[in-house]
């Protein structure tokens, strides 16, 4: 049985079983007249505790049209900033409107030249090759007041001063986006930034194209209003009961997540969203995973990729179209075609409306609180907890790899495999492994293997395999961090450290962004283990060497 629903330029097809599923649950929310509630803003759709909260956070509806007054007042800077020579432009960011950004660039690119690159991230490395480009023509976009943006703006600061910039020159280097009153918008004012205000509306997980997503696009030269004219054709049919795919593939969702299969498994197939995925995986996730509920995004590399089979608590997802062979393990139970800016607007409402039927408040994100606020313990403490930590012998010791782990829990594992073995061994039934490394994005892109090679590597020492989802430190806090603290009590993680060679000091901060990457990394750790969670933590002695070792250990 196959169910298509087409409007917008966007398809939802739907097919097998999760049809009669999906179709009961969308019946239930057509007589409850949910499409004409959250098109008009009814804060009470996801019950009297949440409302307050939704009335402050559905801005998002109407981004479509209320972003083109946006992108006309960044024509003047853009151009500005472009006569200037500046065409480097880097988004000091985090969450989900960094990730908008970077999908923005990479699927509709910018003008001849131009560069965006979305700094999400506390790791030295990565940064230095950031420092270490052509200043003179870089521009830097202050999206927000996470840890990292704010240090990431006292870092470039100095970079620039150091360059020999100042005064105006130096002040018309950051663009910062940030809401009204804020502490972010004063300091931005006491030092002549160019601001542009935040909408009060809209947080960074909903509201891709909103002003934290968007500014560092225009100023790259992307279209914007392209994106904004797809997204206001699907618009047009976010009011019907039928006939909208964004309703469906809410219900496709809920359904599932109500049922047994609340994993849902997504992979691209000649989609053409480059960055896609790692936006809507941070999306569902960081909606739905709470209470001990929610949907687990899994992005694999393909359809042909080890996670992809399907297995009974699955739902996988296919952005683009279904591959052409049909065939055991290649069908899918969703699968989602259109333009960029349509499948913003369209996963925003879908998982909104999943967020009502599985029960919980879309909108909050009380978890991931948990984690930030161990790791301003960890800065704030004399010593600081992280060095604490690394002082503490690791459990097993192969090459360039430390295996660091509570007392007796790799059972007397001897080797680096062994001890791989007994952290996939213990994801519990029905589980998923989480693998998140505080790494170089570009420098130690090797470690993106490590999530085929575990999933390949739990097919054979389970009885049944479990999913293993990948993700950079600290993305991942603001993306699947909600869920890893908030959802289902059935994840173990795996976390990877390296050493740091070339570490960056934070001014006015009494720390470097290494320590402030080890904090978070422990800050992490400490909350997973303290929610009894299995949590080991690799650190590589040698990142390169390590990473080396680890894909010959799970091969």
């Amino acid at each position: 049985m196959t169910s298509v629903v087409t409007a917008g330029g966007i398809s939802v097809t739907i097919r097998g079983a999760v049809v009669d599923e999906s179709e009961t649950v969308l019946d239930r929310l057509v007589s409850d007249g949910v499409p004409g509630s959250l098109t008009s803003g009814n804060a009470n759709l996801w019950g009297p505790d949440a409302a307050p909260l939704a009335a402050r956070r559905l801005g998002w509806l109407g981004l479509p049209e209320a972003s083109r007054s946006l992108v006309g007042r960044l024509a003047d800077p853009a151009g500005e900033a472009r006569d200037a020579g500046l065409d480097r432009v880097v988004l000091a960011g985090a969450g989900g409107s960094a990730l908008a950004a970077d999908a923005m660039f990479r699927t509709a690119g910018g003008s001849a030249g131009t560069e965006l690159i979305v700094l999400d991230t506390s790791d030295p490395h990565e940064v230095s090759g950031v420092l270490a480009g052509d200043l003179d023509r870089t521009l830097v976009v202050v999206a927000g007041e996470s840890v990292e943006a704010e240090s990431l703006r006292r870092v470039f600061g100095r970079a620039f001063s150091e360059a020999g910039l100042g005064g105006a020159e130096l002040a018309r280097r950051f663009v910062v986006v940030a809401e009204e009153g804020s502490a972010l918008e004063r300091a931005a004012l006491e030092v002549g930034h160019h601001l542009v205000h935040a909408e009060a509306g809209v947080d960074a997980r909903f509201g891709a194209l909103g002003a934290r997503g968007v500014v560092a696009a225009v100023l790259a030269g992307v279209d914007v209003t392209v994106l904004l004219d797809e997204a206001s054709r699907l618009a047009q049919a976010l009011r019907q009961p039928y006939d909208n795919p964004a309703l469906a593939l809410g219900a496709a969702l809920g359904s599932s997540a109500l049922g047994a299969r609340d994993k849902l498994v997504i992979a691209d197939h000649g989609s053409g969203l480059g960055g896609f995925a790692a936006w809507a995986e941070q999306l569902v996730g960081g909606a739905t995973g709470k209470d001990g509920k929610g949907l687990l995004p899994v992005v694999v590399e393909s359809v042909d990729a080890p996670g992809f089979e399907l297995t009974d608590d699955l739902r996988r997802v296919i952005l683009g179209r279904r591959p052409d062979e049909p065939g055991p393990g290649r069908e899918a139970g969703v699968s989602v075609a259109g333009p960029l800016g349509a499948q913003f607007l369209l996963w925003e409402y879908a998982v909104a409306v999943a967020s009502r039927v599985i029960g919980v408040d879309p909108f909050d994100e009380p978890d991931v609180r948990q984690s930030a606020e161990s790791t301003a313990a960890l800065l704030r403490s004399e010593e600081g907890a992280a060095p604490t930590v690394v002082r503490r012998p690791p459990e097993l010791v192969s090459g360039a790899v430390e295996v660091h782990a509570p007392e007796g829990a790799l059972r007397g594992a001897q080797t680096l495999t062994e001890a791989l073995d007994v952290v996939l061994e213990d994801v519990p039934d029905g589980g998923y492994l989480a693998a998140i490394a505080y790494l170089d994005r570009v420098g130690d892109a090797a470690a993106t293997g490590l999530r085929p090679l575990l999933a390949a590597r739990g097919a054979k020492v389970r009885r049944r395999p479990a999913p293993v989802t990948f993700g950079w430190g600290p993305r991942a806090l603001h993306a699947v961090g909600q869920y890893h603290k908030g959802g289902p009590r059935n994840g173990a993680f795996l976390q990877v450290t390296g050493a740091v060679t070339d570490d960056v000091p934070v001014p006015g901060r009494p720390y470097s962004l290494g320590e402030l990457q080890l904090a978070q990394a422990f800050g992490d750790l400490r909350v997973v283990r303290s929610l009894g969670r299995p949590a080991v933590r690799l650190h590589l002695r040698d990142r390169a060497e390590g990473l080396a070792q680890l894909a010959e250990a799970l091969a």
